[in-house]
């Protein structure tokens, strides 16, 4: 099987990492890739439906056409990708720009739960400071404010400053397009990312994991991207995974192929545990970064076939997945200035140092090479190291020994990643 991942991130780098483990896998590609990748990278903007084509047929005409695409970042589906590579005839991983919605818009995906009968937070959608306003005060404070189209895992805002809230929702209103804002009642309790992969029809849920949005330690600071995350999670309600299939996932599947529109793809469930029960956060129509990292660690089962379901309507033929008896820390390197204003052009030392700590992986995301050849930083989050152990514990041990290893000018990560879940005492939650 010959495979393509379009992206540049950590999350596409733990792709490729897992798809070139996997024996059915003949040849494998990155578009645009980055320089942590050992495979092949193409300079293609991945978001660009016309040049991913180009390279489709370009591969094609060496006699070597592709098998799979495998499609990272949201902004890809969004702008249509998945359509123009299944239109070519080639088996994809990534929901069409109709169904990426989901993602797309906020308001959408709250219609679409409406009508599954899914269970989420109670919202406002506006599309006027005014509207914003009067739904502020309707909830009350902690303020949920979020911005309805993409925003690489920045536009949301929770906080008890109705000034602060109240100046996010004029901010995203006021972007070009037809923008609008989504006031959320506030959700208490611990968070939780389930992938699933989805065929159109049916439905399989990888291991569940948790991220941590926040830039500083004990969940402070702005939100960002995400600064780290863990899998398994042992504080989690025994069948949860089932739980959230039935009344989420599938749910949401049938009611986009009643639609006209079905769902195939990974349909990222961002969860809250509260106190009323589980509520969907948010939903992502793609893996998430970086959960993806973690979760993929702990994958037994061969990548390649199980994407190649998902893409070809097979999961109803799919054996269970297989996981191992592994836990997965995943902290993230970020820039001087992350998240706000990320300073890049700073060389990276100590990455053969990190790499070399037993059962620690490097991946790379903001990162090139410059003129001398040097790793040097070029993004906000530069860097994922995963560590891998027996238990939570002992991964933690070997991701903050390897990260500790690398040398960026004011770079900074978040030392608390996974720590309450090695405790008996309940988690730390992470924020939307």
């Amino acid at each position: 099987m010959k495979v393509l991942v379009l992206g540049s991130g950590a999350r596409e780098h733990a792709l490729v990492t897992a798809l070139a483990a996997d024996p059915a896998v003949t040849a494998l590609l990155a578009a645009p890739g980055n320089v942590g990748m050992c495979v092949p990278c193409r300079p293609v903007d991945a978001a660009d439906p016309d040049a991913v084509l180009a390279l489709l047929e370009a591969e094609a005409e060496r006699g070597s056409p592709l098998d799979l695409v495998v499609i990272g970042p949201e902004a890809p589906l969004v702008a249509g990708v998945a359509d123009v590579v299944r239109a070519a005839g080639v088996a994809c991983v990534g929901p069409s720009a109709e169904a990426a919605r989901l993602e797309g818009s906020k308001a959408f995906a709250k219609e679409v739960m409406a009508a599954a009968g899914v269970p989420t937070a109670m919202a406002h959608v506006c599309t006027t400071v005014d509207e914003a306003a009067e739904a502020l005060d309707a909830f009350g404070a902690p303020y949920v404010v979020k911005d309805d189209g993409l925003a690489a895992g920045k536009g949301v805002v929770v906080t008890d400053d109705r000034g602060a809230a109240l100046e996010h929702a004029a901010a995203c209103l006021a972007k070009p397009g037809d923008s609008a804002v989504v006031i959320e009642e506030y959700l208490d309790g611990p968070e939780i990312s389930l992938f699933v992969l989805c065929d159109g029809q049916d439905v399989v849920p990888l291991a569940p994991a948790q991220d941590f949005k926040r830039v500083g330690d004990g969940d402070t600071g702005p939100n960002t991207g995400g600064m780290g995350a863990y899998s398994p999670l042992p504080w989690a309600p025994t069948g949860l995974v089932r739980d959230v299939v039935d009344r989420v996932a599938q749910p949401v599947v049938r009611e986009m192929a009643r639609r006209g529109t079905p769902f195939a793809g990974v349909l990222y469930c961002g969860l809250a545990l509260t106190s009323r029960g589980v509520r969907v956060v948010e939903f992502n129509v793609r893996f998430g970064d970086p959960e993806t990292q973690s979760v993929l660690a702990r994958l037994a089962t061969p990548l390649a076939g199980v994407l190649h379901a998902a893409a070809t309507a097979s999961l109803g033929g799919l054996a269970p997945l297989r996981w191992r008896e592994a836990a997965a820390v995943t902290v993230v390197l970020a820039a001087a200035g992350y998240p706000a204003d990320p300073r890049s052009g700073d060389v990276i030392d100590g990455l053969d140092a990190a790499a070399s700590v037993p059962r620690a992986t490097v991946l790379h995301a903001g990162t090139r090479r410059d003129g001398e050849g040097r790793v040097i930083s070029a993004g906000g989050r530069v860097l994922s190291v995963v560590g891998v152990g027996p238990d939570l514990s002992d991964a933690r041990s070997v991701a903050y020994e390897a990260i500790s290893r690398i040398v960026l000018v004011g770079s900074h990560y978040r030392r608390d990643i996974a720590e309450a879940a090695t405790r008996p005492a309940a988690p730390a939650t992470a924020d939307a």
